[in-house]
């Protein structure tokens, strides 16, 4: 059995060697940066329009050329045929592009806007470079960090399938749900973690898990960690993967921050960007609505009762949670999503969402990444996002794998200036109308119409719970011991794959 942490398949195709990365405590300190990996100063040129972008670095060894079929990569046959079982025979620009290197075992570093198909691009050179081995006890050979819970939960989601279609098991690793549960999964041994870095911490702390025999690692969402603070906590556990393996960082934006992460830890990494700004999705528009500030609520509560979903970001939790309530009043079906709803509560309110059960998501930035929904076709901002990043992380909502869609930003007369530096930095130019409730305008951008004013309640579905077999006991009637036992055994966390 390989133990070597890389399938034979894909061999590795390295140049120069890689420092060991590790100084000090775990979570503490400084580590030294790798070396062999170029530097990103000086070459390569700054996208036109995106403010804070670095030069991209520039490949050292050439890279393999893209492919237009994903039977040209060689990969696990398994692997093709649950591709072709969902239906998915043609590969994105990006997975076309970085493939063929991750597949050979190159360092990647991928930019390309939310939607544009990275979770493939990097899950299934991952998966076909780790088939065929076999975790032990708290050692997963392949690790996916990402910034959110619901973006951990959107990965496995995408992965779990091919993952059992090549018999690899799969954890996820996040807050917010029980610890006991993830270390459960983790002692039983796992091949691919998916975790948001503060939990893995936690779980490397306990002594429940060990990076040192990770050999494919994915940063996914670099940009946002590093916005939220997670820099310490991603370089510390960056610095205990094995310091060989192979390194792939995808994300929609990069800046200054995650130019440090490129630079200590890719090594010649074959660079593929698309500008995530306008000009990468043509079938997205952009508009900007002057409204007045007295007329801000009426407008906003008629696009929430158009016909299909929309997500409407706003900035703080209190004002998400204010706006629910009107537009439940309204007789639109709303609820909200924020980091002040507990893990089960903003679970239960995305599937809503996915099945139309709520057509109206109303959210701060917490949704701005990790969501994918079918067929969203608008995304509104009503209180405007005041960086950049965060503009084109929520239009990256709609217009998804290919799809079509509208993002809509509500500006009043005081914020007129600033979003027009904004939308500047971001490489927009949205289409500017000015609007008032009831207009044939905002219907037709929008298709906003009048609420039914018949207040709502969104309920959870209710599951049919299943009958008692004949011959239970009463409630209160002892269970052996053995039920009792199975009962009490930690499970696996969601998205643990056979």
């Amino acid at each position: 059995m390989n133990r070597t942490g890389t399938n034979d398949r894909f061999s590795r195709t390295r140049n120069g060697s890689a420092g060991s990365g590790r100084g000090g405590s775990r979570f503490g300190g400084s580590a030294p940066s790798r070396s062999a990996g170029p530097s990103s100063s000086g070459q390569g040129r700054r996208p036109a329009g995106v403010q804070g972008e670095f030069a991209l670095p520039r490949t050292i060894t050439p890279a393999l050329p893209a492919v237009e079929s994903f039977s040209d990569l060689g990969m696990p046959g398994e692997l093709l045929a649950a591709l072709g079982s969902a239906g998915i025979t043609t590969p994105f620009p990006i997975q076309a592009a970085t493939l063929p290197n991750s597949l050979a075992g190159r360092d990647v570093l991928g930019r390309g806007r939310t939607g544009s198909g990275k979770t493939l691009a990097f899950g299934l050179a991952l998966l076909a470079r780790t088939a065929g081995q076999r975790a032990e006890p708290r050692q997963p050979l392949a690790l996916i960090l990402v910034p959110t819970r619901e973006l951990a939960q959107q990965v496995t989601d995408a992965l779990a399938p091919y993952a059992r279609s090549v018999r690899l098991r799969l954890a996820t690793v996040v807050g917010g749900m029980p610890i006991r549960r993830q270390a459960s999964a983790l002692r039983g041994g796992v091949e691919v973690v998916v975790a948001t870095p503060g939990r893995l911490k936690d779980l490397i702390e306990r002594g429940d898990c060990r990076l040192d025999r990770v050999s494919v690692t994915v940063l996914d969402e670099a940009d946002q960690m590093t916005d939220m603070g997670f820099m310490p906590q991603v370089t510390a556990l960056l610095d205990q993967v094995r310091p060989d393996g192979q390194r792939m960082l995808f994300s929609a934006t990069l800046d200054r921050n995650v130019d440090l992460l490129v630079r200590r830890y890719l090594s010649d990494p074959v660079v593929h960007s698309v500008d995530p700004s306008a000009g990468a999705v043509t079938t997205m528009e952009h508009h900007v609505l002057h409204v007045h500030g007295a007329d801000k609520q009426a407008a906003t509560t008629e696009i929430a009762a158009r016909d299909g979903r929309v997500i409407m970001f706003l900035d703080t939790k209190h004002a998400v949670d204010r706006l629910t309530q009107d537009l439940l009043t309204s007789g639109v079906r709303a609820a909200a999503l924020h980091g002040g709803k507990s893990q089960p509560q903003r679970t239960r309110t995305l599937a809503q969402f996915k099945t139309g059960h709520v057509t109206v998501l109303v959210a701060t930035n917490v949704a701005a990444r990790g969501i994918h929904v079918d067929d969203l076709d608008l995304v509104v901002n009503v209180d405007p996002p005041t960086d950049h990043k965060d503009y084109l992380h929520r239009g990256g909502r709609t217009a998804r794998a290919g799809g079509s869609g509208s993002v809509v930003t509500l500006v009043t007369p005081s914020q007129r200036r600033g979003m027009v530096r904004l939308l500047s930095d971001a490489g927009i130019r949205p289409q500017t109308t000015q609007v008032r409730s009831g207009d044939e305008a905002l219907s037709r951008i929008t298709g906003a119409q009048a609420p039914t004013g018949i207040p709502v309640v969104i309920t959870a579905p209710v599951t049919e719970r299943p009958k008692k077999p004949r011959g239970a006991g009463s409630r209160g009637r002892r269970r052996p011991a053995s039920a009792t036992r199975r009962a009490a055994a930690p499970q696996p966390t969601a998205g643990a794959a056979a």
